[in-house]
């Protein structure tokens, strides 16, 4: 199998197609003079010459495809300023260079990607390439906001890793990863208030975590301290009849917002073409829990070992909500719907919590180990490789709360996965994973991770689960 739908070519040792980005920020340098031009041209053209001269010297290094595309990105987002306040012939040209980089940048990945045995080839189109390059973006904004631990937070890292890994082996949780998970119970404190967005009147679901992490696993106190972390919040919209079914739908990184999450799951669709009671909760350390500037921040950034305390709660609290919701209906047909760290909670969930008719998960994550520790700088890495904290190390300490570790709760014909084929922020071989795993076929779709939505294959995943599980007639 070839891989990034290009095909597999011996490598050549300069690429030369870097010129595109060296001359993308050239143009931008050369837009302008004074004030406007440092406002607007410096950054993207600095980054464009930067990416680009390191494509052309030391190709195959992912990062430098990542920042480019955010370089690009910034380009385009600055095309009316850059036409508005640098002189028009410049600006116009600085902006189709900044695409021309864009697309160059996607193209460059996808040639670069590791080939994943089972997933299909993505079209070799401008198209696939520009939907690439937006992952490609994504990822480099990740990075550049990503908190990593260095000098004595780092050696405070490894030590506590060392712990970490001694107290799940003594405790046997490695061996038994479902007894490292209490099974909590309704809430009795839920309390519910009516809201708006748009033209849709829902409700604001609030109640507390009761989330406690095991004490003896370090950083437990630490995650404790976050105080607004310790109260769900979910967007609730019910049917005004009783008896239809309900939907969790489980949100990404990042997200946890009304803004994203409303928009993102559609309740013009579920809520009314479909009739559906929809839950839509919101993840620990994301939009009103959150302990950061941003949502999310400690869940995937900074200390690498909170992640197992982030997955913990985020299992607990979906659970909690379910358990919410049988409290109101003791008969009610529940389904799963999660997009990205959506879909991986959405994979973790279907191995704790029986009784559920059907669970999606879409363009999933399955070992955040391996994802994580290619983003790792290769000299902390190195670091941390040295004082015994390898990537085989990390997937250990995190078994407790893989979706690989334990079979599902569901029978096989209830679990549902896609993803794309030209995936950049999720690689194929992730769910295939979760596909060997399910032993249930990936509804492949030819795009990235940023454009899932309206794909027919996504819409046919989505559709057979709710038709297979008695929720809809065949569409």
């Amino acid at each position: 199998m070839s891989g990034g739908g290009l095909g597999l070519t011996p490598p050549k040792p300069r690429d030369w197609s870097s010129l595109i980005p060296i001359a993308a920020g050239l143009v931008w340098l050369a837009t302008g003079s004074g004030l406007a031009w440092v406002l607007i041209a410096l950054v993207p053209g600095c980054l464009l010459i930067a990416t680009g001269v390191s494509a052309l010297l030391w190709p195959g290094e992912s990062r430098i495809t990542n920042y480019q595309a955010l370089a690009s990105a910034l380009g385009l987002l600055l095309a009316l300023p850059a036409v508005l306040f640098l002189s028009m012939l410049g600006g116009v040209l600085a902006v189709a260079m900044s695409l021309a980089a864009f697309i160059h940048a996607g193209r460059t990945a996808l040639l670069l990607a590791e080939p994943a045995v089972g997933a299909p080839e993505p079209p070799a189109d401008f198209r696939t390439w520009a939907k690439a390059a937006l992952d490609e973006a994504l990822i480099g904004y990740f990075l550049s906001l990503a908190k990593l631990p260095s000098g004595a937070e780092a050696e405070k890292l490894t030590r506590d890793a060392a712990v970490m890994e001694a107290v799940l082996v003594q405790r046997g949780w490695l061996d038994d990863p479902a007894s490292f998970h209490g099974r909590p119970t309704a809430p009795d404190d839920a309390r519910v208030k009516p809201a708006r967005f748009r033209d849709f009147d829902y409700q604001r679901l609030r109640f507390t975590s009761g989330f406690q992490p095991h004490p003896e696993v370090p950083g437990a106190a630490l995650w404790a301290s976050y105080v607004p972390n310790r109260e769900c919040v979910a967007s609730v919209f019910r049917q005004p009849t009783g008896g239809r079914p309900w939907l969790l739908c489980i949100h990404g990184y990042r997200m946890g917002t009304k803004y994203f999450d409303l928009r993102l799951f559609a309740p013009h669709i579920l809520h009314r073409r479909l009739g559906l009671n929809v839950v839509m909760p919101t993840l620990p350390l994301h939009g009103p829990r959150r302990i950061g500037r941003q949502s999310g921040d400690q869940y995937l950034d900074g200390d690498p070992l909170d992640l197992l305390h982030a997955q913990t709660q985020a299992l607990w609290d979906l659970r909690r909500t379910i358990a919410w919701i049988r409290a109101q209906e003791p008969d009610a047909r529940i389904g799963v719907l999660g997009y990205s760290l959506g879909g991986y909670n959405a994979a973790l969930l279907a191995t704790h919590e029986p009784g559920l008719d059907f669970v999606i998960s879409g363009i999933p994550v399955t070992d955040f180990a391996t994802v994580l520790w290619q983003h790792v700088p290769i000299p902390l890495r190195r670091y941390f490789e040295s004082e015994g904290l390898t990537r085989e190390r990390y997937q250990k300490l995190l078994h407790v709360v893989s979706p690989l570790a334990l079979p599902p709760k569901l029978p096989a014909e209830r679990l549902h996965l896609f993803a794309g084929s030209a995936d950049r922020v999720v690689p194929p071989v992730q769910p295939l994973k979760l596909s060997t795993h399910w032993q249930r076929p990936v509804h492949w779709f030819p795009g990235a991770h940023l454009t899932f939505r309206g794909e027919r294959a996504v819409v046919r995943c989505i559709d057979d689960a709710m038709t297979g599980a008695g929720w809809k007639q065949p569409s």
